[in-house]
């Protein structure tokens, strides 16, 4: 009998727990069935504002780099101009849609803003190298196509981003140089001005005739149709040396004849002081030898 009691208590109570894990099931799917339906087309638009918007800034920015290269703008503005409005398109694309979900985007705002003082702090490096960036496209020290020398490295900008300036080497290497150690630093522009002088140097034996010398490169300057003649010359004895005599030869030309120039007068020179007998004395070392007999 207190055994059919003792069964029939736990059976009772097995069934009131059963129930009561029922009713807290059903209860939880309930406000799962609740929220699906009050979250999903929130869901839904926050989806399509994301893709859509993320869609339209690509476009907005597009137009907007269409427009500028259109204007002949500076492509390094453009590059850099391009590049901020997309961020901040974005940047309100993911706030827009963040905020369909019911988040609260002051309070986002609030974090965003610790956020930023935070990273921007541990990133100093990074927010000197865009400030240097906003520097370079105001001031216009060099633009893209422009020929630099920077720390003995030389080569031809190809694209100025927002922290950093890419240099080509003439043997086609590409160099990354952080915006804030370029305008730290001493910049050479050769392409700044749109002509160049070209200095070289020519020595000749002390048994030479200097001014024969001199009017032979004088005629092959005069020649040079790449030389500008309008722009003074030079030629002059520059030193006297333990066995020779150095004749400074400086001439102009467009900038982008410098290297033919250069070039052309070494050759040129060498050829024509062979033709006329010049001589172009080397290093020599004189041995005497004392025998004795």
């Amino acid at each position: 009998m207190i055994l059919t009691v003792f069964a029939n208590d736990a059976a009772q109570e097995l069934a009131a727990n059963a129930q009561q894990t029922a009713d807290k099931a059903q209860q939880w799917l309930g406000g799962l069935t609740d929220w699906a339906v009050d979250m999903i087309p929130k869901i839904i638009i926050a989806v399509l504002i994301f893709a859509i918007g993320w869609w339209i800034s690509r476009i907005i920015t597009n137009i907007v780099k269409k427009a500028m290269l259109k204007s002949k703008a500076d492509l390094a503005a453009v590059t850099f101009i391009c590049s901020f409005l997309k961020c901040t398109l974005r940047i309100i694309v993911i706030i827009s849609a963040i905020a369909q979900l019911g988040v609260n985007v002051t309070s986002l705002l609030a974090a965003i803003g610790a956020a930023t003082v935070t990273v921007g702090l541990a990133l100093q490096d990074t927010m000197g190298n865009i400030a240097s960036g906003v520097l370079i496209i105001i001031n216009k020290p060099f633009k893209v196509g422009d020929y630099l020398e920077f720390e003995n490295i030389c080569g031809t900008v190809t694209k100025i981003e927002i922290t950093n300036t890419f240099l080509t080497t003439v043997d086609n290497k590409e160099v990354i140089i952080p915006n804030k150690k370029i305008t730290a630093g001493n910049v050479i522009n050769y392409s700044s001005h749109d002509i160049r002088r070209v200095d070289l140097n020519f020595s000749i034996s002390y048994d030479d005739d200097i001014l024969k010398a001199k009017e032979l490169i004088r005629q092959l300057v005069v020649a040079d149709k790449k030389i500008l003649q309008d722009r003074d010359t030079i030629i002059g004895v520059f030193s006297y040396n333990d066995s020779s005599i150095s004749i400074d030869v400086k001439v102009w030309c467009d900038t982008e004849d410098y290297w033919d120039v250069y070039y052309d007068m070494q050759e040129k020179i060498k050829y024509l002081f062979d033709q006329n007998g010049i001589t172009i004395p080397y290093n020599q070392v004189v041995i005497h030898s004392d025998k004795k007999m």
